[in-house]
């Protein structure tokens, strides 16, 4: 409520809460975590808080022993406690206790975390089992995913621009391209492992412009004589499609505060070059999981830092 008076947490439980965050950020976030090292030590805090929440609510929502209802639950009683130690509510959880600190320190809107929570639950809704004949994620078309990658990507480039700091409000709408851009390509790079799983996230009228069986997609089929280029033109397809939505990347870069943008290049220049790399292998995303060695990344990071150093 507006005018409480929070008490902040002892420094020492402070510490501990964003070390045990950067833990779970350096241990889980594979692209991620390379552009957090180019941040002031405070936002890069700041940034493993909310992905330590991120990656906890995931993990619920992944936890194949519990059932959908159990699940569904468990993320609920997750948001609640965030919300309430956002509102000065003490919690012994080192994950909350860093979060609570990085939304009143940078002002970030309580609602976008139930949002991000809402997000990871909403994979929760496939009715579908591995080896179904049909996989297919309810998505009739393009803007019905496009509310799916809002919710699991571009809500986090939302909180991401409250730390990195703006003041102009079309940084906005373009922080949630990049987010659907980023997840686009998440997509594309594990068609494979989500058709095994059951999940494929392309919309119906996308694969029917393509002339693609169902049956193509199930895990069955990935397993037995399967022709990766078969699936080449649906995937070009939706790959031009990020690209499209990656343009937003260089209108954002000026509009964010100066020592976060080689943070978010670097981040962009991730993601733009797992897509690149597909492109480059003629989406073959099956042979192979397609990523950025830890050479690559480093080179990129070490950009970064140059691009910090240089401001």
């Amino acid at each position: 409520m507006a005018g409480t008076a929070f008490a902040s947490p002892p420094s020492a439980q402070l510490e501990h809460a964003y070390a045990a965050c950067r833990g779970i950020a350096r241990a889980s976030a594979k692209n991620f975590y390379y552009s957090f090292l180019v941040l002031p030590r405070r936002k890069r805090n700041a940034l493993c808080a909310v992905y330590a929440f991120m990656r906890l609510a995931d993990d619920i929502s992944d936890d194949a022993l519990l059932t959908p209802q159990e699940r569904y639950a468990k993320l609920e009683t997750w948001s609640e406690q965030a919300r309430r130690a956002f509102g000065g509510e003490p919690t012994d959880d080192a994950v909350l206790v860093a979060l609570a600190d990085a939304q009143r320190r940078f002002q970030i809107p309580p609602e976008l975390f139930n949002k991000l929570a809402q997000g990871t639950a909403m994979d929760l809704q496939y009715p579908f089992q591995p080896g179904e004949e049909s996989p297919f994620a309810p998505y009739e078309t393009f803007e019905e995913l496009y509310q799916y990658c809002y919710h699991v990507a571009s809500v986090v480039g939302l909180v991401c621009i409250h730390i990195f700091g703006y003041r102009d409000p079309a940084a906005e709408p373009l922080a949630e391209k990049c987010g659907i851009a980023f997840q686009l390509t998440n997509i594309l790079r594990d068609v494979k492992e989500d058709a095994a799983m059951g999940r494929v996230y392309f919309p119906r009228q996308d694969v029917q412009r393509f002339s693609i069986s169902p049956a193509t997609l199930t895990s069955a089929h990935l397993r037995n004589g399967f022709q990766p280029s078969s699936l080449r033109p649906l995937l070009e397809f939706e790959a031009q499609r990020a690209r499209e939505f990656y343009r937003a990347g260089a209108e954002l870069l000026p509009l964010i505060d100066a020592d976060s943008r080689p943070a978010l290049w670097v981040l962009i220049e991730i993601y733009r070059r797992l897509l690149e790399k597909m492109a480059q292998r003629n989406y073959d995303v099956f042979s192979e999981r397609i990523s950025l060695s830890t050479a690559e990344k480093l080179g990129l990071l070490s950009r970064g830092l140059l691009r910090r150093l240089a401001r």
